[in-house]
């Protein structure tokens, strides 16, 4: 086993994830929403309040538009998400939150809120204030899908 130095920056960030994504799926579970798994729940957060389209849903998940659609038809089944004519584009349809997914993310959401305060009390205020700055800094570099500001 790897001692606490040896371990790469992506391991180190990975970690507190994973204890955040265990901890959302087993509040949900317990809240009726056993039928989710990690991969649909990586595609139903990328899926825009107005709704997105399946190619974006794919590239932003980085699946295939084979598996992005497959996630896609396990989730409609299931009544998370619904598909709708795309309004800008006949010819396209976006996927859509169903209510079951919004009372989801509201689960997930306070769960999400609990876990960051437990950082804050853990790490203190000044820390988690630095380490939310660093990570919003690296995402200009790694996440090819955030909103850029002028």
């Amino acid at each position: 086993m790897a001692v606490e130095s040896e371990l790469n920056t992506g391991v180190l960030l990975f970690l507190p994830y994973r204890a955040l994504e265990n901890r959302i799926f087993a509040v949900l579970a317990e809240a009726g929403h056993d039928d989710l798994t990690p991969a649909q729940a990586r595609v139903l957060q990328r899926i825009g309040p107005q709704g997105t389209r399946l190619t974006e849903l794919a590239e932003q998940a980085q699946v295939t538009k084979q598996t992005a659609g497959f996630l896609v038809d396990q989730l409609e089944k299931a009544g998370y998400v619904r598909r709708e004519p795309d309004p800008t584009d006949r010819r396209a349809r976006l996927v859509c939150l169903a209510q079951k997914a919004w009372a989801a993310k509201e689960i997930a959401d306070g769960i999400v809120a609990e876990v960051e305060e437990e950082w804050e009390r853990h790490l203190g205020k000044r820390r988690m204030k630095q380490l939310r700055e660093a990570l919003t800094l690296l995402r200009e570099i790694t996440d090819p899908w955030a909103e850029r500001q002028p």
